[in-house]
């Protein structure tokens, strides 16, 4: 396994497999790499004949007061993990090296990022174009895998590969979950016991709403306020609880085919997102 830091080398290394016909796969992370991350790894790697990862903790996609200083970093167990999986490459560039002095051009979607996490977090999405981009010039992917659960901005790729005719397929892998049902996430770890076992209250609202629907219940007001007691009980501080069409991120007051119910909460001052798809398979 190869670890690149510097971005001309890694793009001189994708057009070196380009230019032997080799197919090309890409799992964008953001590091401190759990079995969800490991999941994309496997996607790609079924679509790809070399597989890369990038590990790039990106800082313009946080925002003020945002959690990019305190964001969990292990480089030396990542690249472990990497290699055990059978990564051919991990891009491991620097914010200055990615980001040249006074840069000044960024990529923006302004249409499905307007809602859910792009309400409460403003210019988050912006930062996460322009990287991903940027990755996509640097890398060279045939086709590049995204989770589900971060199922908006999963959706903002597949419309910004459309809009800018990015010749790359995106992927989207589902949610890998811990036993409790916790969706995975690399901020679960700065949660203490304590708040760990209240943070299933995320992915218990969710299946209250697949109950709810079940049952017949289609009325998305009544979802979500059942939905919000359930994370009130458990003290989460809500951010949103959305009922939007999973294709336009639309907001929808009866839930039909492919409605997504997304979630999103902070839970011991971590923020934590989640979601399903219901009454349809995305």
């Amino acid at each position: 396994m190869k670890t690149i830091l510097s971005p001309a080398a890694m793009q001189a290394e994708s057009l070196a497999w380009r230019r032997e016909g080799r197919r090309i796969g890409l799992a964008p992370t953001m590091g401190f790499l759990h079995e969800g991350h490991l999941s994309l790894v496997d996607r790609a790697r079924e679509r790809a004949d070399v597989v890369a990862v990038s590990i790039f903790v990106n800082a313009l996609q946080f925002g003020l007061g945002e959690d990019y200083d305190t964001y969990p970093r292990d480089a030396e167990r990542d690249l472990a993990l990497c290699a055990r999986r059978g990564v051919d490459v991990v891009f491991m560039p620097s914010q200055a090296d990615l980001y040249a002095s006074g840069h000044s051009v960024y990529v923006e979607e302004t249409d499905l990022s307007a809602g859910l996490c792009g309400l409460s977090r403003p210019g988050h999405f912006r930062g996460v174009t322009t990287v991903v981009a940027k990755l996509f010039h640097l890398v060279l992917p045939d086709v590049a895998v995204f989770g589900l659960k971060d199922a908006q901005q999963a959706r903002i790729i597949e419309r910004m590969v459309r809009d800018l005719n990015f010749p790359t397929e995106i992927v989207i892998a589902p949610i890998v979950r811990e036993p409790d049902g916790l969706a995975m996430s690399s901020r679960n770890t700065r949660l203490s016991t304590e708040d760990r076992a209240r943070a299933v209250c995320l992915y218990r609202s969710l299946c209250l709403a697949e109950r709810l629907y079940a049952e017949g219940i289609t009325e998305a007001g009544r979802i979500r306020r059942e939905m919000r007691e359930t994370l009130r009980a458990a003290q989460a501080d809500t951010d949103y609880v959305a009922t939007v069409d999973y294709r336009s991120l639309h907001p929808v007051e009866e839930i039909r085919d492919e409605t997504l119910v997304a979630v999103a909460a902070r839970v011991g001052g971590v923020r934590l997102i989640d979601n399903t798809v219901i009454g349809g398979a995305a």
